[in-house]
């Protein structure tokens, strides 16, 4: 049996977006109960020289999005990084899981030679598409949720391996 590369990337993507989504949830509802100030959450670093939790949902965002958008030869949908609040970055993941989902596998299944280059300053990395996927895209999408889900662990909320994993 193989898998597709479809299989290897949406669902994959949907699955931990959808349960850094339901961590959310549960960030939420202990800021509620403490009467927190969520902002506290949202900027907190783990080390000054890392990203804050908003941007590393952002990035985790961004990147499944910009795969599957690359993979199946779309436009990748721009974002503003606005999002200040919980619930704007659950909007934004809902905004990503809708998106990576409306392209159908046929878009991307086959893509697994494709060329992808990716462009940063003047420096471009090429990729082919199951490369790009398995060694760059997923990874990253995982660092960031893991980056995301140790800064609000730190921070108390209850949270635990059973969030993190949901049930797939």
């Amino acid at each position: 049996m193989t898998i597709s590369v479809y299989q290897a990337s949406v669902p994959r993507f949907v699955t931990i977006l959808g349960n850094l989504s339901n961590i959310l949830d549960k960030a939420q509802a202990h800021v509620d109960a403490k009467k927190l100030d969520a902002s506290t959450l949202t900027t907190y670093r783990l080390f000054p020289d890392m990203l804050p939790f908003t941007k590393q949902v952002q990035i985790a965002c961004d990147t499944a999005k910009g795969v599957v958008a690359r993979l199946a030869g779309v436009e990748i949908p721009v974002y503003e990084d606005n999002e200040k609040t919980l619930a704007e970055l659950k909007a934004r993941i809902a905004r990503t899981i809708t998106f990576i989902q409306s392209v159908p596998p046929e878009q991307i299944n086959g893509t697994e030679d494709k060329e992808i280059v990716i462009k940063r300053g003047d420096k471009e990395t090429h990729y082919k598409g199951m490369q790009f996927l398995l060694g760059h895209a997923l990874p990253n999408v995982y660092f960031h949720v893991t980056t995301a889900y140790n800064i609000l662990r730190h921070n108390g909320i209850e949270i635990g391996k059973r969030d993190y994993l949901g049930n797939p």
